[in-house]
């Protein structure tokens, strides 16, 4: 197992208060989509402890991370910043100076663990984790036994003090459980370390989400997908389990939620309402009231900082661009106008292939720039790995529709616009519609003026408002 990873604490008169100090339980599913869970609308028997959590606490209906790809999505939650902002706009580390959550909670006497995904904080060396687990320490990251004796003992080592543990599932990531890409990238010995989910779906009843063609090969591969969901479920059982035998359950804050959507196309690593919705799942016993359902608010990934920084006491710093949860998880009202869309955006691939997105979306709509679309440049990612795009291009030989959204797929156009209160999945392109261009030159403006307030690299360069950097160019 790898070593803890011991860091000086500030002198006893600073710390808080042990007995008293709320405990940070943070958990995460990798490329877990927001309607797969029963509590957002999936199948009810896919992740039952999931679902379990959901009832004592409270669920976000409207959670997005602020960008669909593991590390940059991160990396934006533990600094409370825009990936622009902190420097990991892909799978680079967080600038020199862009305080970490860890920085503020040290402070405080908090100790800090992390299990599975720590290369997907960077540097490493910053973070100053008391306490490590790598993936090959958990079963390649879908243990759940090894997550929960893992749990258990940086509970055991935190002594008392208050803690932060960040535990990483690996699963629903891809290679999925039975997969043949699952077979041919781990070893025989690692494939050992791995236990099967405690329940593994067949195709038949694996029907596809909406915005993927109901295909043999997809529905085969949307079942591995499941199983590993299912896993993943295992893990935060596991987790929680381990929480409840400490002792700690009633004074510890637990958050929920995946790091983007499923890796299929048309979800991670793109801008669409699958990409980045998260089934964002909080529970804090004696503060919010178990069965809360959030419904319409935005919230984002971005939030979680200055969430985790009230929760323990601690001041935030400056300089963030997600506000606390708090008002909104411990008011009897949920309106807050600040929140009635959400900013997502996209720069690069695990390939570092640069394909820059920016997406606004409300209650109705959903607008995308692809500053990249350019009618040459072919789109390539992670999420086209697998069984369903080559099934989808084969179909596509034969069916107009589909080989139509297949080429959308590899060039797309410069500007995208769905009706997301009855198009959610984004198959019909609103943007040259007459009839929609006025709520096309609201997305515009409400997406620029953010690219200007944030410091968007691409401000200048986003033509759909005449910026004078292509002054010929219209929208």
């Amino acid at each position: 197992m790898s070593p803890t990873n011991p860091v000086s604490h500030t002198s006893p008169e600073r710390l808080v208060n042990p007995m008293t100090a709320t405990n940070i339980l943070f958990i995460t599913a990798d490329d877990l989509g927001a309607d797969t869970p029963g509590c957002f609308g999936g199948p009810a028997e896919v992740t039952p402890a999931l679902d379990r959590l959901a009832t004592e606490g409270a669920v976000f209906h409207r959670g997005h991370v602020p960008i669909a790809v593991c590390q940059p999505s991160r990396s934006a939650m533990l600094t409370g910043r825009w990936p622009h902002r902190n420097g990991a706009e892909g799978f680079e580390p967080i600038s020199d100076g862009v305080p970490l959550l860890t920085d503020l909670l040290r402070p405080a006497g908090y100790r800090a663990g992390i299990l599975g995904k720590v290369n997907h904080l960077q540097p490493e060396s910053r973070f100053g984790w008391d306490f490590v687990r790598q993936q090959a320490d958990l079963g390649m990251g879908r243990d759940p036994a090894m997550y929960g004796a893992a749990t258990s003992a940086f509970i055991v080592a935190a002594d008392e003090r208050p803690w932060f543990l960040m535990a990483n599932a690996h699963d629903p990531h891809r290679p999925f459980h039975g997969s043949d890409q699952e077979r041919d990238q781990y070893t025989d010995d690692q494939r050992a370390t791995i236990p099967a989910p405690s329940r593994v779906y067949a195709a038949a009843d694996a029907p596809p989400p909406g915005f993927l063609p109901d295909l043999p090969e997809t529905r085969r591969e949307h079942a591995e997908y499941l199983s590993s969901s299912r896993r993943c479920d295992d893990v935060l059982a596991a987790v929680l389990n381990a929480l409840e035998e400490s002792g700690q359950t009633s004074r510890t804050l637990v958050v929920f939620l995946s790091d983007n959507g499923m890796a299929f196309p048309f979800a991670k690593a793109n801008c669409y309402l699958q990409s980045t919705r998260t089934p964002m799942i909080v529970r804090w016993p004696g503060r919010v009231p178990p069965g809360t359902e959030i419904t319409e608010p935005f919230v984002s990934g971005l939030d979680l900082l200055p969430t985790f920084c009230e929760a323990a006491g601690v001041a935030p710093p400056g300089g963030l661009d997600g506000r606390s949860l708090l008002p909104l998880l411990l008011n009897e009202t949920h309106a807050d106008a600040e929140r009635d869309h959400i900013v997502t955006v996209f720069h690069e691939t695990s390939r570092k292939n640069r394909y820059e997105m920016r997406c606004v979306q409300d209650h109705r709509y959903g607008y995308i720039w692809n500053a990249w679309s350019d009618g040459d440049t072919t789109y390539k990612a992670e999420n086209m790995q697998g069984r369903t795009w080559p099934a989808m291009l084969d179909a596509a030989t034969t069916d107009p529709a589909l080989a139509t959204r297949t080429n959308h797929y590899l060039t797309r156009t410069p500007e995208e616009l769905y009706r997301l209160d009855i198009d959610p999945y984004g198959t019909h392109n609103l943007a040259d519609d007459p009839a929609h261009q006025t709520s096309l030159q609201a997305a515009r403006s409400r997406l620029h003026a953010w690219m200007l307030a944030t410091g968007d690299p691409l401000a200048s360069h986003y033509w759909p408002v005449a910026t004078p950097a292509d002054p010929g160019r219209t929208a």
